[in-house]
């Protein structure tokens, strides 16, 4: 009578195991609606196979078995979570290969002990621990895989669909593997089970990282896309600031007009505004090359208008072998970094920023420093930021200097934060 009900629970805890991964593989989550449904699926296909098993016997059952259970599994998920057909059974080839190492322990266990009960109980045992393990940390890879691409749902389920009709077919329909010992006649399939979830583990991580490459490989060219307008953009405040001065003559003819009439209070509301423009698009000149002079006087308004001291000593020939892109993302994301810290600061007088870049032995050498508020974390030599979204223009500073076979450092001394580099 034991051995019976241990028999009984075992066959339906193998379909609640088998019909749960395939359902979890396909991506159903477990709201309460889920959950009443799966749970009349598996009750209903239940009551089918015991009426088959009473009507038909045991051996009838096992060669219709997948016309009473697995075709039922996946005509559920495509129907009710609306999945591909090929999803569809692709989650249930590979929930079929999932079951395969509870039988092979089961077997084992069974042939060690010459019982029939135990190797029921070891395969209800290793089912449950099998289902923990691949909902832990196999699920979220295979549905990944399966819902990837069409190309890739062939080919992550290839292996299992080719073992599913080897197994039936060497197994239920006819006696090509019965020649051995039970055990050995499971392990196959198990070890198949385990190699195929390790290259899938494998496989996904890789696919996971070369993602994450493309994407910082996509954001950083974001970033020098970004720079070359902000670029544009200064240039454009730089023929304004030409074209201003160019028309000067106007503004004096205007000027003279007015101190014929003696508009005195006019004359000094003009000149308040043509100083304000002049001063808004007229660079300050640090060194002899236009791009860094256009970037720093950028930024040295920025500092201005946030009430931040901004120290910068340039020395820079007009020739430099850096793109205009390059210097304006490099010094641009820098200064940008810089100043964020300091509108940080608690006590804004104590806000401050040098710079310091020249050439030697032509190469570009950078040096910023700011004070901080929050000590910096520094993860393999770079800053750290909890900020989504934030990191990227640091990346972008240091693909820069590493492109052209240079160096750098970011540290933290003396309350200054500190980024050197040598390109």
């Amino acid at each position: 009578m034991m051995e019976t009900a241990i028999a009984f629970s075992r066959y339906l805890i193998a379909l609640l195991f088998g019909s749960a991964l395939a359902v979890r593989f396909a991506g159903m989550t477990g709201t309460r609606k889920n959950n009443l449904a799966f749970g009349g699926f598996v009750l209903a296909l239940f009551v089918l196979q015991l009426f088959c098993l009473k009507t038909w016997g045991m051996a009838v059952t096992l060669k219709i078995y997948p016309l009473i259970s697995h075709l039922p599994v996946a005509v559920f998920i495509a129907l009710y979570l609306k999945r591909t057909w090929l999803i569809s059974f692709t989650s249930m080839f590979v929930s079929f290969l999932c079951c395969q190492p509870p039988r092979w322990i089961g077997a084992v266990a069974g042939e060690i002990y010459a019982s029939v009960a135990v190797d029921h109980a070891l395969y209800i045992l290793s089912a449950f621990l099998t289902y923990f393990l691949l909902d832990r940390y196999a699920l979220g890879s295979v549905r990944h895989l399966m819902e990837r691409s069409v190309k890739s749902c062939l080919l992550f389920g290839a292996m299992p669909a080719l073992y599913y009709l080897f197994d039936y077919t060497a197994t239920v329909y006819t006696s090509f593997l019965y020649s051995g010992t039970r055990a050995a006649m499971h392990f196959m399939p198990s070890a198949a089970a385990t190699f195929y979830f390790v290259f899938v583990l494998l496989y996904y991580a890789e696919t996971q990282k070369q993602a994450g490459i493309q994407r910082e490989r996509d954001m950083l060219d974001m970033q020098l896309t970004q720079a070359q307008k902000e670029f544009v953009a200064l240039r454009h405040n730089q023929q304004n600031a030409a074209a201003y001065r160019h028309d000067m003559r106007h503004h004096l003819a205007l000027l003279q007009g007015l101190a014929s009439s003696e508009r005195i209070e006019e004359i000094k509301e003009y000149l308040h505004t043509a100083q304000s423009d002049m001063d808004a698009i007229t660079p300050t000149r640090f060194c002899e090359n236009e791009t860094v002079n256009l970037i720093l006087s950028a930024f040295f308004a920025k500092a201005k208008q946030a009430e931040i001291q901004f120290e910068a000593e340039a020395r820079l020939p007009e020739a430099f072998p850096f793109s205009d892109t390059e210097l304006c993302s490099l010094l641009s994301n820098a200064l940008e970094n810089a100043i964020i810290a300091s509108e940080k600061m608690d006590e804004r007088r104590e806000s401050s920023i040098r710079l310091r870049v020249y050439s030697k032995n032509n190469k570009l050498c950078i040096d910023i420093r700011n004070r901080y508020q929050q000590e910096p974390i520094f993860h393999k030599g770079l800053p750290v930021t909890g900020e989504q979204g934030h990191g990227y223009g640091t990346k972008s500073m240091v693909s820069i200097v590493e492109k052209h076979g240079g160096v750098f450092r970011f540290m933290a001394e003396d309350g200054w934060f500190i980024f050197q580099a040598t390109a």
